[in-house]
């Protein structure tokens, strides 16, 4: 008996059979069956089935000998299924990487339920892909398993069958069928939910929903949309025929009138003439199943009682005037922002003719975030060592937090911030600034970069889409040249960068003053540090930083971290850190754990903390390696996926043949290295002090210094001279380990 019965029923999608099945059939975990049902296509749906079920025995193809529509081919396909839990999905969707693993995982841990719910991103034909807006609700903080009655807020959630995995013998001993016609997911998902025992919810994307720009029955203007009251009779009656249910009666209800209104709405599934003897079902179906009591929001009530009474004229006028008043509000906001768009501008070229303000430097990083990264050790050092000097930090409102009290914060887009570009002296950032500003001649412009390059960067991005993404490297280049100083933290980094992003500035080969913290921190400090961070006294904690994957729209773990924590033991803890995307935010979608010894670290300000408060380092592909080597910690990288890494954004050098510590090329590989110690052993303090020797020569904790006398105080001798290697001072992690100690089983 396999764990999972997957029913593909398959209708005109043979332009998209092949990736649904493949994503079945590439899943890691392989305990499952796949049932196609041919619903008598007239395409190739079936000839493609029939491939598959030659080539891989977990597939059986199911020929109807007429087309009955999509219920009764997943009935068909329930007929035929002999898996634990019935996984329905649909022939144009796809399951992604990793889905089965993360469901059987998820089962296993809440003891089996009756139904599991999981989430999906809607995907376009354009490559877009947006994750369920409702996906908050599918949070698995509280219990593992529940009724519907303890959250019922479930049923906010699309209705529909492909977002769930059902216990197949719950299924059977209820006798759940899908009925025919367009809604059939209604009478089907409504029942199920409400008489489940036990219910669990995922929090991690599935499925990738397709969105069809033509051929999907619910976008098709047809009658057949008739079929919704049907669907909801069938809904109701299967409650009366349950007086223990109906205690639902008032939320179905509820959710029927959004249901009607919805389809009333769509300009693109009711025929014109039809509108009117749609309207009048409507009202029909209301009065009859009318149950008050379940909330609504003012313009949802008003709508639901129009229909409710049969006011279609009414209805339609209410819905016109609030086009027409939406669209002047949307036209009405326009307006403002092109007006004070225009001011602002105009502001800024008043400003340009104004003397530059000789004391003032304006800072930023990653894109108008917190006080971060080497342009705020560089603001700290200019504010100690430059009489007079004026400090201004360009962030969002809400990271105003993080910036010194003693430095002026400056929120993008305001008059004041436009004000600060064209007057100051000093501008500096660690990515870009606003593509509009103006270099004005007398103005220092100094380009701090974010860490030692390892992944492909600027124009080097030029034959790698992927990675390059919208990137406009016309404009990249303007701004390039808007460049004086260019900082690098060793040779590697001054001629990877000159060449990627070629221009006149001077490159300042001084360190890296992001680094500079490391070597100024004591045990005392890190103690602290790892007891903000909720760090368990005499526990070694794992710093979990992985990378962006360029090549994947929808990221996802490529780590079992509840697995990895088991093999780790009690006496360690593990802090997460997702990876950034394009927008500079965490961008993972990830199962969210309540493992008491994980800690979520994604939305930390400080990447140097996370640092200094761990006692060594997982990664793959992050520049963070360069500089946790400092710390003279212990660093493991995980490459599971090197060759499509390679491909989508390459490297500049084989970092498995010259790499900061040990490397794991599988999860399975990286649970040994750690069972075993070697993840901390003598090769990894050989591997790691020669990488440190070839990428931190300057890392000496004097690096922003060096940087202020040259670009705020013009001094070109007398610079401090980097520390040797061998005197510098390492900070002493909080947790000291024996020598020869053991990583505990799991």
């Amino acid at each position: 008996m396999p764990r999972f019965s997957v029913i593909v029923p398959a209708f005109r999608v043979q332009a998209y059979l092949h990736a649904c099945l493949d994503s079945v059939l590439d899943q890691s975990f392989k305990d499952y069956e796949i049932i196609v049902v041919d619903d008598c296509s007239p395409d190739a749906c079936g000839p493609i089935a029939d491939e598959y079920a030659r080539r891989d025995p977990r597939v059986t193809a199911l020929h109807l000998p007429r087309n009955s529509g999509l219920g009764p081919a997943r009935n068909a396909g329930m007929e035929r299924a002999t898996g634990d839990y019935l996984i329905f999905l649909d022939g144009d969707d796809t399951l992604l990487p990793e889905a089965l693993r993360t469901i059987a995982d998820r089962l296993g841990a809440t003891g089996d339920p009756d139904v599991l719910m999981y989430d999906y991103a809607r995907t376009y034909w354009s490559g877009r892909s947006v994750r369920n807006v409702l996906a908050h609700r599918l949070d698995e903080a509280g219990p593992a398993s529940f009724r519907l009655a303890d959250r019922p807020e479930l049923l906010q959630l699309l209705m529909v069958v492909w977002n769930k995995a059902y216990r197949r013998a719950f299924v059977e001993a209820e006798g759940f069928a899908f009925p025919p016609g367009y809604y059939e997911d209604t009478p089907w998902t409504y029942p199920v939910l409400m008489s489940a025992g036990s219910i669990a919810v995922l929090d991690a994307v599935c499925v990738s929903y397709r969105q069809r720009r033509r051929g999907n029955i619910l976008s098709t203007t047809s009658e057949k949309h008739f079929d919704i009251f049907d669907q909801y009779d069938r809904v109701f009656a299967f409650v009366d025929a349950r007086p223990e249910l109906s205690v639902w009666r008032p939320v179905l209800f509820r959710r029927m009138l959004d249901h009607f209104c919805a389809v009333y709405a769509s300009r693109d599934r009711l025929p014109h003439p039809s509108r009117a003897a749609f309207f009048r079902r409507a009202t029909a179906s209301c009065r009859r199943y009318r149950t008050p009591g379940a909330p609504a929001p003012r313009r949802a009530r008003l709508r639901h009682g129009l229909m409710r009474l049969g006011a279609r004229r009414t209805y339609r006028a209410l819905a016109a005037s609030r086009r027409i008043g939406d669209g002047a509000r949307r036209g009405a906001a326009a307006l403002r922002r092109a007006v004070r768009g225009a001011a602002l501008q105009a502001h800024y070229r008043i400003q340009l003719r104004l003397p530059l303000r000789p004391r003032d430097a304006v800072f930023a990083a990653h894109g108008g975030g917190g006080y971060a990264c080497g342009p705020a050790a560089i603001e700290a050092k200019a504010r100690e060592l430059v009489p007079g000097l004026r400090t201004m930090w360009i962030c969002r409102p809400v990271d105003a937090h993080t910036v010194p009290t003693a430095t002026r914060r400056l929120t993008p887009g305001t008059f004041a911030y436009w004000s600060a570009l064209a007057r100051s002296a000093y501008l500096v950032n660690n990515v870009g600034f606003d593509r509009r500003l103006v270099k004005r001649r007398g103005q220092i412009l100094l380009q701090t970069h974010r860490g030692t390059p390892l992944r492909t960067v600027g124009t080097d991005l030029l034959d790698r889409p992927a990675a390059a993404g919208r990137t406009d490297f016309e404009q990249l280049l303007r701004d390039v040249d808007k460049w004086d100083f260019a900082l690098s933290a060793n040779p590697h980094t001054t001629l990877v960068r000159e060449r990627a992003y070629p221009s006149a500035y001077t490159t300042l080969e001084y360190g890296s003053p992001r680094n500079d913290v490391y070597h100024r921190t004591g045990p005392a400090d890190v103690a602290r540090l790892r007891e903000t961070l909720g760090i368990p006294a005499g526990t070694t904690a794992l710093l979990h930083a992985p990378e962006h994957r360029d090549y994947r729209r929808v990221q996802r773990p490529a780590l079992d971290l509840e697995r990895l924590i088991r093999v780790l033991g009690p006496r360690f803890v593990i802090l997460d850190r997702a990876p950034r995307g394009r927008g500079g935010g965490g961008s993972r979608t990830r199962t969210v754990t309540t493992h008491p010894r994980i800690i979520d670290v994604t939305g930390h300000p400080s990447l140097e903390t996370l640092a200094l408060a761990s006692d060594a380092l997982l990664t793959d592909y992050s520049s963070l390696m360069f500089d946790y080597v400092n710390l003279d910690r212990p660093v493991i990288l995980h490459l599971d996926d090197i060759e499509a890494y390679e491909a989508a954004r390459g490297t500049y050098f084989d970092i498995t043949a010259f790499p900061p510590g040990v490397v794991a090329r599988s999860q399975d590989e990286l649970f040994d290295i750690f069972a075993t110690d070697h993840w901390r052993g003598s090769r990894s303090a050989q591997l790691r002090a020669a990488f440190r020797a070839r990428f931190c020569p300057y890392d000496d904790g004097n690096a922003a210094e060096r940087v202020v006398r040259r670009v705020f105080l013009g001094e070109r001798d007398g610079l401090p001279l980097p520390v040797p290697p061998s005197a510098r001072r390492a900070v002493v992690p909080a947790q000291h380990h024996q020598a020869g100690a053991r990583v505990a089983r799991g």
